[in-house]
C-alpha cells in the first residue's frame, strides 16, 4: 500500500511540476482518445508512400497521409538497426544505451553464450507446445509508454499488441500489458507467454483453429493487380534479384514449396497473408477484449512486416515489395474503418511508424548506379584480426565472440596475460578501422566516457550499453552491408522512418522539422495526458499537439 501511495505521489509531482502539463491543464483543448491504435511496419522506407501512392486505396495510407499530421523527417539514430532495438527505442523514448536492447542478440560474458533479447525460460509458451513463448520483456531496462499508461490509470487502461515477430510484440506491449501475441513458426499459431497470459483466451483459441498459416500457405502468392500495371518496380524476373533460397524470384510464389524446404512456417511471414492474419487478429481482439469501454484510454499495437527476413532477397525496388504494400494498404484501411465504426472517429488516435527502414541491395546499387559500395565479409575480417592479435600478443583465442558490428574480447585471457584491456581494445579497433568498408570503429572505454555527439559518432554513443555491448563497435560506410558465408543478415544502414498521427482531434499538416524516433513516446504521452516516461530522452513534437490556427 505504501508503495502504491509513493508511486502516485511521484506521478502527481511530475505532472504538476511540468510546465507543459500545467499549461495543458489550464487550456485543455479536447477529450483524450478512448483507444490508441499503433500501426508499426518492419523495414518500411518512407518513400514507399510516394512511390506507390497512385495505386493506394482511399481509406488506408492515403487517409493517414492526407488527413493526418505527417512528420516527414524522422530518424532512428542507433548503431544497429533491427526490429527489436527499433521497437524498444520507439516505445520507451530512450536510446539503446539506456533501454539496453543493443541488438536482437548479444554476448553474455557470465553465461559464456549469446542470448536473445526477449528469451526467458522462467516463463512458458501459452497457445502451443513449443518454446517460442519462453519470453518476457525483463531485459528491457526502461519503462515503455504503455507501462506509464498502465501505472497512471491504476491498471485500468488495457494494453495489447500483436506482431509476426516476438520482439516487436513484447517491446511494444511493455512490462505491464494485458496481452502480447506473436506468430510461432513451428506451430503456425498466434501465441503468447505466461509472463502476460495465464489462461489462453477462448477467442484466440478459436482464431488459431482457423489455421491461417496452413490454409494461406497452400495458396500461391499472386499479385493483387495485373503484373503489367506495376510500373513503379523492377521487372519481376530482374537478374540481380536473389529471391527465395537464391533462385525463386518470380510470381506466383509457391509458399507451400518453400515451407517444405524450411520445415516450418517462416516463409509464410514474408507474404501479404501474414499481414492479413495480424489485421484479422487485431479486429478479433477489438471485438473480444474490453477495449474502449470506459473513460480510461486503451492502447493496441499492430506490427506488420515488409517481407520479414526475405527483405534483402528482393529489395525495396522489387515487384514483391510493391505488392506487399498494396495489400498492406488494403488491410490498414480495413483496420481504420472497423475501429472508427466501433469507437467513433473522434475517439480513436492512430499512429503509423516503422521500427526499421530498408536498404537497397549492394549488387543493385553497384551495377545499376555505379555507387562505391560492397559487401563486408565479417568472417574474413575477424580471421585477419585474429591473426594480427596472435602476432602481436601471442597465439590465443583473444576474440571470445563477434556479431555483425561489434567484437567481444576474452577479458579473463587478457587479464591472465597481464595485458592492459584498453590497450588491446585500441589495437583491435584500430585494425578494423583500416578496412575499406569501415567508416569508423571505437573502443568501449571511449564510449563509456559518454558524449553528446549527434553526428557520425552519435549512433555509437547512443547505443553503447556496458555489460551488453562489445569491446569495440564499428560502423560500415553508407551502402555497405555485412555478409557471412552461411548466415543470412537482415541489415539496413537507413535510419529514416515514417511517422504519422491521425484521428482524435489531429489536424492535417506536414511537419518538416527533423525529429527522432525517441520523440514518439513523449508526444503520445502529451496527447494522452499522462506523464512522460521517466528517463525519456525525446522531445514533444509540438506541432502535433497544438493547432496552429
Amino acid at each position: 500500500m505504501k508503495e502504491g501511495i509513493f508511486i502516485l505521489s511521484i506521478i502527481f509531482i511530475s505532472i504538476f511540476s511540468n510546465p507543459v502539463s500545467a499549461q495543458r491543464n489550464k487550456e485543455k483543448r479536447y477529450n483524450k482518445p478512448k483507444v490508441v491504435i499503433g500501426i508499426v511496419v518492419e523495414n518500411m522506407r518512407p518513400d514507399y508512400i510516394q512511390r506507390f501512392w497512385d495505386k493506394f486505396q482511399g481509406n488506408g495510407f492515403k487517409k493517414l497521409y492526407t488527413e493526418g499530421a505527417v512528420c516527414s523527417n524522422v530518424h532512428l539514430n542507433q548503431h544497429i538497426q533491427n526490429y527489436a532495438t527499433g521497437t524498444a527505442t520507439l516505445f520507451t523514448g530512450v536510446n539503446p544505451s539506456i533501454h539496453g536492447i543493443v541488438d536482437k542478440t548479444w554476448y553474455n560474458r557470465l553465461k559464456n553464450k549469446e542470448i536473445e533479447c526477449t528469451e526467458d525460460d522462467y516463463y512458458f509458451t501459452v497457445g502451443a507446445d513449443t518454446k517460442a513463448g519462453n519470453a518476457s520483456p525483463k531485459k528491457l531496462l526502461a519503462s515503455t509508454i504503455t507501462d506509464v499508461l498502465k501505472i497512471y490509470s491504476m491498471g485500468k487502461s488495457k494494453v495489447f499488441s500483436a506482431a509476426l515477430n516476438r520482439e516487436s510484440a513484447v517491446f511494444s506491449a511493455g512490462h505491464a500489458a494485458d496481452g502480447a501475441y506473436w506468430f510461432d513458426i513451428e506451430s503456425g499459431r498466434m501465441i503468447s507467454s505466461s509472463f502476460y497470459v495465464s489462461t489462453f483466451p477462448d477467442w484466440v483459441r478459436i482464431f488459431n483453429s482457423e489455421n491461417y498459416a496452413e490454409i494461406y500457405s497452400y495458396r500461391n502468392w499472386a499479385t493483387l493487380l495485373p503484373e503489367a500495371s506495376y510500373k513503379e518496380s523492377l521487372p519481376d524476373d530482374y537478374l540481380l534479384e536473389k529471391g527465395y533460397f537464391g533462385k525463386y524470384n518470380t510470381f506466383p510464389h509457391s509458399i507451400s514449396k518453400y515451407i517444405k524446404r524450411t520445415k516450418n512456417f517462416r516463409p509464410f511471414k514474408t507474404t501479404p497473408s501474414a499481414n492479413l492474419m495480424v489485421k484479422d487478429f487485431i479486429l478479433k481482439m477489438l471485438d473480444n477484449e474490453e477495449i474502449g469501454t470506459d473513460d480510461n484510454t486503451d492502447f493496441v499495437t499492430a506490427v506488420f512486416s515488409s517481407m520479414d527476413y526475405e527483405n534483402g532477397s528482393f529489395g525495396p525496388a522489387s515487384l514483391e515489395m510493391e505488392d506487399i504494400y498494396l495489400y498492406l494498404d488494403k488491410y490498414i484501411g480495413e483496420l481504420i474503418d472497423a475501429a472508427e465504426k466501433k469507437f467513433g472517429k473522434e475517439n480513436v488516435l492512430f499512429f503509423l511508424t516503422a521500427n526499421t527502414s530498408a536498404s537497397y541491395p549492394v549488387d543493385y546499387l553497384k551495377e545499376e548506379f555505379h555507387l562505391p559500395v560492397d559487401n563486408f565479409n565479417i568472417e574474413s575480417a575477424i580471421a585477419l584480426l585474429t591473426s594480427f592479435l596472435n602476432i602481436t600478443y601471442g597465439d590465443n583465442q583473444w576474440i571470445e565472440h563477434y556479431s555483425d558490428l561489434q567484437v567481444y574480447l576474452d577479458h579473463d585471457l587478457i587479464k591472465e596475460n597481464k595485458i592492459d584491456l584498453n590497450e588491446i581494445r585500441d589495437v583491435a579497433s584500430n585494425f578494423i578501422n583500416q578496412f575499406e568498408g569501415v567508416q569508423l570503429s571505437l573502443p568501449a572505454y571511449q564510449l563509456e566516457q559518454g558524449s553528446s555527439a549527434n553526428g557520425l559518432l552519435g549512433p555509437l554513443y547512443k547505443s553503447y550499453a556496458r555489460n551488453r555491448s562489445g569491446d569495440f563497435l564499428f560502423l560500415l560506410r553508407e551502402g555497405w552491408q555485412p555478409v557471412y558465408k552461411f548466415k543470412k543478415v537482415n541489415y539496413t544502414d537507413q535510419s529514416q522512418v515514417p511517422l504519422v498521427f491521425y484521428g482524435s482531434h489531429i489536424h492535417a499538416q506536414k511537419i518538416n522539422e527533423k525529429y527522432n524516433g525517441i520523440d514518439l513516446a513523449p508526444t503520445l504521452s502529451e496527447l494522452l495526458e499522462i506523464p512522460i516516461p521517466d528517463k525519456c530522452q525525446g522531445k514533444i513534437i509540438e506541432e502535433v499537439i497544438w493547432d496552429k490556427n
